[in-house]
């Protein structure tokens, strides 16, 4: 083989390289509170078999939603409802045909301390709670889904003057942690997400007590060509995701 023969397509190669670096695009996803968890676990993952950089921001679904309405700078929304992108797609701030449901969410009555939370939720209509934390109902669906299933439950009035509430569903996880409130309505995937001697006691809510938390993802107006953010929503559909989303509290869509 001549010198110019085996010196072309190695420059050929390294060009390739350089040009696939090059493509490799950040992008900043604006994502529900109670997906954290999940979201720290993915983000390694995605970065690593795409090349491309995650920036994340957290918050409550309704705080997030004004906040691209004013303009932050956000290419990609990680909604706790579908009717937040639904909306944006009408108010035209959303890419249409982008929105997916990307998993639907579990509500959990949790208390970090052993035997406080039955498994049947009792504690709720008989039990002795100083404080019951949930988040701000008005901007977090994992707060309107914790005040319907008290309506159901017929406890609201016995409850609603002990509520706590929460920014959003991870500062709520935080006033039951720190002892702030006796038990909490939060996410099952922020319970996964614990280390085990902080589990607890727990009872899963029965998903015909409130809602379904359908939690939807969309293309924001500003990131209609941004490669990398259309990469990642194609990532949060692949099996593989799904699979693991599930596996860490979530019901697949």
């Amino acid at each position: 083989m001549s010198f110019h023969s085996f010196y072309l397509p190695s420059c050929f190669l390294f060009l390739v390289f350089i040009t696939g670096a090059a493509r490799a695009e950040q992008f900043t996803a604006a994502v529900a509170a109670n997906f954290t968890s999940t979201i720290t676990r993915l983000a390694p993952d995605f970065e690593r078999t795409t090349g491309h950089k995650l920036v994340v921001s957290y918050g409550a679904t309704g705080k997030l939603y004004a906040q691209i309405a004013n303009g932050a700078p956000f290419d990609v929304l990680l909604s706790a409802d579908d009717e937040t992108p639904k909306r944006m797609e009408t108010e035209g701030l959303a890419v249409p045909g982008t929105r997916f449901t990307y998993a639907i969410g579990r509500l959990v009555l949790w208390s970090p301390q052993p035997g406080i939370v039955d498994s049947r939720g009792d504690i709720l209509r008989t039990g002795d709670i100083a404080r019951l934390a949930i988040a701000n109902p008005k901007t977090a669906p994992y707060g309107a889904a914790a005040v319907l299933t008290m309506k159901k439950l017929g406890v609201w009035e016995r409850l609603s003057h002990r509520l706590v509430y929460g920014e959003n569903i991870a500062q709520t996880l935080q006033f039951v942690s720190s002892g702030n409130a006796t038990a909490g309505f939060v996410a099952l995937a922020q319970v996964r997400a614990l280390p085990a001697s902080r589990i607890g006691s727990q009872w899963i809510v029965p998903v015909e007590l409130y809602e379904p938390l359908r939690q939807d993802a969309v293309l924001l107006k500003r990131a209609a060509g941004n490669t990398a953010a259309r990469a990642f929503l194609e990532y949060l559909r692949s099996t593989r995701v799904k699979a693991i989303i599930e596996n860490l509290g979530y019901t697949s869509p």
